[in-house]
């Protein structure tokens, strides 16, 4: 954004500002339904609570369909997002200006072909534009936060998404601090990657959803999804590809699971 230096200072105190007042009490019990959360170490537990307060407080948060926004909405998204973020450097998802949110699945735009046909919109449970919304079904939203263990939460995919597209390209690589670990990511993901779409290939079943096999960029979203959520099955299965995962995020889900 032109002259974004100069609501920089501004910003930060007004995220200061919000920090310093304690967190809504009516917050706090939708936080504590959540089972990551619930996991969490008291630390990491106030910089989720951090966290999802600035990411309510300064996206743009509509509800679609007919869907009227609540705490629960907010905070239960919010939350999800904010783990992620949990111990990497970030400006709370920064290209997200707004957060779409639909009841259940919603119809994505009808699309014109190349000949002119008009194609209807298909069913979708989320998207992340890049330099755009991400939009998101409430129902999975809720489902995936409520059942951390089955390898598919349709938040953590669509905002592993916006972490990829903040350099600029959606190509399953986000920005690296140094060149040691860039290489290493790509050398990992290009193999397991591959390794995905020939298991999809011939109908073999893998701790990873093959919704991966894709595209790069939907393999890093569905690997992140598994990273957090089937932790232990992928440390166990697929080492190299947890290893990078632990780097990139800073995190370690397989050991609050249990060893």
């Amino acid at each position: 954004m032109l002259f974004e230096w100069l609501f920089r200072p501004r910003r930060h105190a007004t995220r200061r500002h919000l920090l310093a007042a304690p967190l809504p009490a009516a917050w706090l019990p939708i936080l504590q339904r959540l089972p990551f959360y619930r996991r969490l170490d008291e630390r990491g537990q106030q910089r989720i609570a951090d966290d999802l307060r600035v990411l309510i407080a300064e996206k743009n948060w509509e509800g679609c369909g007919g869907l009227v926004l609540t705490d629960e909405i907010k905070v239960t998204i919010a939350a999800q997002a904010s783990l992620l973020l949990l111990n990497i450097e970030h400006d709370y998802y920064e290209d997200v200006q707004s957060i779409l949110v639909y009841p259940s699945a919603y119809r994505t735009m009808p699309q014109t072909d190349a000949s002119g046909v008009v194609q209807q919109g298909q069913a979708n449970l989320g998207e992340a534009w890049r330099g755009g919304p991400v939009i998101l079904a409430w129902d999975a939203a809720k489902g995936g936060a409520l059942d951390p263990l089955d390898g598919h939460n349709l938040v953590l995919h669509e905002f592993a998404h916006k972490l990829d597209m903040l350099d600029g390209l959606a190509d399953g690589t986000p920005s690296m601090p140094d060149r040691g670990e860039f290489t290493a990511w790509v050398r990992t993901m290009s193999a397991e990657y591959t390794k995905l779409r020939e298991a999809a290939a011939n109908g073999r079943a893998t701790v990873l959803d093959q919704y991966g096999a894709t595209n790069p960029a939907e393999f890093f979203a569905v690997a992140t999804e598994c990273f957090f959520e089937r932790s232990r099955e992928l440390r166990q299965q697929q080492p190299a590809l947890y290893e990078v995962l632990h780097d990139y995020y800073q995190q370690d889900p397989a050991a609050r699971q249990g060893a």
